[in-house]
């Protein structure tokens, strides 16, 4: 099994900046993609960023060239940098992995940008 724990969500101001982190635990060889998600008030669980299996990275529109995922292998941490935030982007953040036969979530972690 794997485990996923989030941090690094807060409130900040328009403009600024946070750095998410998802640490995995468990089975971490058997993780086919890992990223993260979010969902606004009132809003469906949209993609943010993610490593697909086959490698490459897929950013969701409204974050390209604001957001940059990452990783460090060696602390099977993941992480997402989010620059110049605005409004649209407070949501909870859900780091995500796909095991191929499972889909594992962190609990999540609240970005508030305040305008």
């Amino acid at each position: 099994q794997v485990q996923l724990v989030e941090s690094g969500g807060g409130l900040v101001q328009a403009g600024g900046s946070l750095r998410l982190s998802c640490a995995a635990s468990g089975n971490t060889f058997s993780i086919n993609a890992i990223g993260w998600y979010r969902q606004a008030p009132g809003k469906q669980r949209e993609l943010v960023a993610v490593f697909a299996a086959s490698g490459g990275t897929n950013y969701a529109d409204s974050v390209k060239g604001r957001f940059t995922i990452s990783r460090d292998n060696a602390k099977n941490t993941v992480y997402l940098q989010m620059n110049n935030l605005n409004a649209e982007d407070t949501a909870v953040y859900y780091c995500y992995a796909d095991q191929g036969y499972r889909e594992v979530w962190g609990q999540g972690t609240l970005v508030t940008v305040s305008s």
